[in-house]
């Protein structure tokens, strides 16, 4: 009962609230709906083996909308995000359902893959959208690191179960942490009245559940059973199905919150792929400098270079950080490939030719777009197209690096700071790196930062650093000297 609560009511009563559906998407709940309650009168055979393949293909459908919405904002937003994934887990509780009604062999008992099941439709789907509607009202980064506990808590609850026992407790510790966080935000947060009484039972019922999920993790631990299976249904499970679930549709269906993420308009590159056709040479990668930032404090090596930067030559210097050369070597055998991205592993100082050639304005859909291809040994290294585009009051540089079938875009905001030239993805408006893929448009979780410096009036020095998930992975060292 606990399971089918979940699959009738508070999934696609929390799904609705979240996903405008089309006439297919209401025809597939009802039938849905219909085998679920077959389910209970066909439990065994191939018909329930049809009916369990029907839901499952419900749940693919509630995921692929998942991954729509994700790709539409990327990593951006994190109560969103926290929605898609809730969106996602809710396929993942589908095949072990799945699983248990067709008597697939994963491992475990009947029982565990049953309870499985019930744990990704409550704590990993109901749980992340909830968490998600209330991030569309409270932001703060405490609140950024609850949902990345909460997020990852189902999927290291269910390694810790298969692999180790002390992942099993560690993960369950920072679970519980987050979930008293999570109440305590609610509880500080202003709701309307009916809302915010029933969102914090809601979220107060897992404070109390939860110690019983650390008390049967630490029984595992040191061989005690002091909470069993018996125990877990009739106190966690039913106080999760009745506290949790229920008094948590019913808070959001009083109010749900509007999403606040605001759309990307600025221009993309249409070019996907190798940069086939390619014109005229031009001069530099802009055509005055002054568009971006005020010129008049920088010295006037920088604005030369970047307006005349076909007369420089370039020497570089590519220091992987420890931690990302093993993925840096994996990815070199690709990047050769695209003859993109192409950067050596080495740190040896070493040149780079390049030119800058003009592109069709009419093909890439951008101001003015041109191309600086560079290269190391005839190997190209990098293609970029770059053209610029101004919201509000601020022009951004746009610089677009074909990939297979999509487009990185890098959306950079300059600035001058004692005579230096900072060129940033990390800024507020556009600033940003984002992929291209057919219509949709995502934020990456990378950020990159340039510091041009003028060691005198032919020689300048450009140090680029990137950053994933804020954390440091590649710095390319450059001498920059003019012809």
């Amino acid at each position: 009962m606990l399971l089918t609560v979940a699959q009738l009511i508070f999934v696609p009563a929390m799904v609705k609230m979240v996903i405008d559906f089309n006439k297919v998407g209401d025809a597939l709940v009802v039938v849905m709906m219909v085998a679920i309650t077959m389910l209970h009168w066909w439990s065994e055979g191939w018909i329930a083996i049809i009916l369990a393949l029907i839901y499952l293909l419900y749940t693919a459908f509630i995921a692929l909308q998942g991954v729509k919405r994700f790709l539409q904002r990327g990593f951006t937003n994190m109560a969103e995000i926290s929605i898609d994934v809730g969106l996602i887990y809710i396929f993942i509780g589908g095949l072990w359902f799945f699983a248990f009604i067709a008597n697939i062999d994963t491992g475990f008992s009947s029982l565990i893959t049953w309870l499985t099941a019930i744990h990704f439709h409550y704590s990993a789907c109901l749980l992340a959208i909830s968490i998600g509607l209330f991030g569309r009202i409270h932001k703060s980064r405490w609140y950024n690191a609850v949902v990345v506990i909460l997020l990852a808590g189902p999927l290291l609850v269910v390694l810790g179960i298969t692999f180790s026992t002390i992942l099993e407790i560690v993960s369950v510790t920072l679970y519980i942490v987050a979930i008293y966080s999570l109440f305590f935000l609610a509880l500080k947060t202003k709701l309307p009245r009916g809302q915010g009484v029933l969102l914090r039972i809601s979220y107060g019922s897992l404070c109390i559940t939860i110690l019983w999920s650390f008390m049967y993790a630490f029984g595992h631990v040191i061989g005690n059973a002091y909470v069993g299976i018996p125990e877990m249904l009739k106190f966690h499970g039913v106080i999760n199905g009745v506290f949790f679930g229920g008094m948590g549709v019913l808070a959001w269906a009083i109010f749900i919150p509007e999403s606040k993420h605001q759309e990307f308009h600025f221009p993309v590159s249409q070019i996907r792929g190798k940069l086939r056709e390619r014109k005229d040479p031009y001069p530099g990668l802009v055509d005055a400098l002054s568009d971006f930032v005020e010129t008049a404090k920088l010295p006037h090596a920088i604005p030369h270079f970047y307006e005349e930067t076909n007369q420089y030559r370039l020497q570089a210097s590519v220091q992987w950080k420890v931690w990302f050369k093993p993925f840096a070597l994996i990815y070199q055998g690709l990047s050769r490939f695209m003859q993109q991205l192409n950067l050596p592993f080495s740190s040896k100082q070493i040149e780079m030719t390049g030119m800058i050639v003009k592109v069709d304005e009419q093909q890439d859909g951008r101001l003015a777009p041109r191309a600086w291809i560079r290269k190391i040994d005839k190997q190209t290294t990098f293609v970029a197209i770059y053209s610029k585009h101004t919201t509000g009051e601020t022009t951004y540089m746009n610089i677009a690096l074909p990939l297979p079938f999509s487009t990185m875009i890098g959306v950079l905001y300059l600035y001058e700071d004692n005579g230096d030239l900072h060129l940033t993805s990390n800024h507020a408006g556009d600033a940003g790196i984002y992929l291209a893929i057919n219509r949709f448009l995502m934020r990456l979780p990378l950020h990159e930062h340039f510091v041009i410096t003028a060691e005198d009036e032919t020689t300048l020095t450009a140090v680029h650093k990137m950053r994933i998930f804020g954390v440091s992975f590649l710095q390319i060292d450059y001498q920059i000297t003019r012809k």
